[in-house]
């Protein structure tokens, strides 16, 4: 399980949880509301998403987010510092450094900064609607785990987390295959999601749809639906390694060996493929991502990428549906309109090869013969939600061609696909970027063609160097240029 959700909040006011996101806008965020939102911040129950707030209390009309879609603005929000709260000695959550705090928001709100993005770690306060840590993704002392009483119970079972092939275990997220076993306290991972989420809108349904706009369920590592093969920060990954499949937690494998019964080979059922490489191979020789009988292009490859790529999209449309039902009464109200968010991995090295071997290790099965995101794209649309993706700051002409990269390509089929299944997109990027042409990059993802900007950008994250001068004297040019009315 990852940390937490996120919520979106315009500059009246935003907050977001699991690592819940608070975005709120800066036209009319008035920061005095900061401590009053600690308040009742605390005294929330454990909810597992993220949410989009209004900054301003008293609009009862239509979101912010509509309008700016509505006129062809896309409004930015910024992601806050990931330790922008924590626990004092006293066991109390808190806001840290509220004063220099305070500050860069009004900086952010001058510039044009619709809102911000804050995360609430699950593992702090068990609000957000993040279920993950980043341990391993952030500087050391800075990560949040998991809720003490999920590792506690990971210390007797360890089977309850994701394994590779080696056994290694990757605490960060629940394996999937713990969805319907009722190993915690009696309730099932799906349950506990669940309850979370429905402890987030007792707290905070006066403000959906009005200061909260749009709510991130996280659905894996990083919030997002992947599998955690490309594990990074633990030494066994680095880029531009294909991964390795993440199946043999023993929940896991014994759903692989009924499928492979279902169908009559319960051979297959045994293990997941032995010839796909390690975490940091190429593709080139490697036999599963190559043309031959028992490569991707096999029976066998088919049916376990099917199998692994459908438990996949299988989790999010549970937890989906369950986050769709808690939300319905806000979804289709034209007067407390809100988003329900879904995040997609950004996978895009060795995607112009035949296999594209790192995204069916993340559990895409998207080759050069399927496409595997219209699948996800259909299911996302059966319950209403947005798609977020990040690389909007990616040129390919950045990346080293012997890696047959393409984040612009990986771009244009979820924005093919989201079309063709008529769902909304939103953006961030994958890496800081300041210069003039990352963030012209941006723009011009954003205003692909002026029918289809993006609902909203994420900027990630707000930290001392935004403010530096020579980054600032471009971001906030940039920030006015995405605000401008189109």
């Amino acid at each position: 399980m990852e940390g937490g959700d996120t919520m979106f909040m315009n500059n009246k006011s935003r907050l977001i949880n699991k690592t819940t996101n608070i975005y709120a806008s800066s036209s009319s965020c008035s920061f005095s509301t900061i401590p009053r939102f600690v308040k009742g911040w605390r005294s929330v129950p454990p909810p597992p998403t993220n949410c989009i707030f209004s900054m301003d209390v008293r609009e009862k009309s239509r979101s912010t987010l509509s309008e700016c879609s509505k006129h062809k603005r896309v409004p930015i929000y910024v992601m806050m510092p990931v330790d922008s709260f924590g626990i004092d000695t006293l066991g109390v959550p808190r806001i840290r450094k509220i004063k220099a705090l305070t500050i860069s928001l009004k900086a952010l709100k001058l510039a044009g900064v619709h809102g911000i993005a804050v995360e609430v770690w699950w593992g702090v306060v068990e609000v957000a609607l993040s279920f993950h840590s980043n341990l391993h993704s952030s500087q050391p002392g800075r990560g949040v785990s998991l809720p003490q009483w999920i590792t506690e119970i990971g210390n007797i079972n360890k089977d309850i987390f994701y394994r590779d092939r080696n056994g290694n275990i990757n605490g960060d997220y629940l394996t999937l295959g713990v969805d319907h076993y009722p190993l915690f306290g009696g309730r099932t991972a799906l349950q506990c999601y669940e309850d979370f989420m429905f402890s987030f809108v007792d707290k905070f349904g006066s403000m959906i749809g009005t200061l909260i706009e749009e709510i991130s369920v996280g659905l894996g590592p990083c919030g997002e639906l992947r599998y955690p093969s490309h594990p990074f920060g633990d030494g066994r990954w680095q880029f531009p390694g294909i991964g390795e499949f993440q199946c043999y937690d023993k929940y896991m494998m014994e759903d692989l060996q009924r499928a492979a019964c279902q169908v009559g080979r319960p051979q297959w059922g045994n293990k997941g493929p032995q010839n796909a490489g390690g975490y940091n191979s190429i593709p080139f020789g490697i036999p599963f991502y190559e043309e031959g009988k028992e490569s991707f292009l096999s029976d066998y490859g088919h049916f376990f990428l099917e199998w692994y790529s459908g438990k996949l999209i299988g989790h999010a449309d549970a937890i989906l549906a369950k986050a769709a039902n808690l939300f319905e009464i806000y979804e289709t109200s034209e007067q407390q309109s809100v988003l329900l968010v879904a995040k997609v991995g950004t996978i895009y090295w060795w995607f112009q090869t035949m296999a594209h071997p790192a995204e069916l290790t993340a559990g895409y099965y998207n080759t050069a013969v399927r496409d595997g995101y219209d699948p996800l794209a259909s299911m996302l649309s059966r319950h209403g939600a947005t798609l977020q993706i990040a690389c909007f700051e990616m040129l390919d002409s950045e990346n080293h061609p012997k890696y047959f990269c393409s984040a612009e390509g990986l771009l244009q089929q979820i924005r093919s696909v989201s079309k063709k299944r008529v769902i909304h997109l939103t953006g961030r990027n994958s890496y800081e970027r300041f210069d003039k042409a990352g963030l012209r990059q941006i723009y011009t993802n954003c205003y692909h063609l002026p029918t289809e900007a993006v609902k909203s950008f994420t900027y990630f994250r707000m930290n001392d160097r935004i403010f530096r001068v020579e980054n600032w004297s471009n971001f906030v040019p940039f920030v006015r240029e995405m605000c401008t009315e189109k």
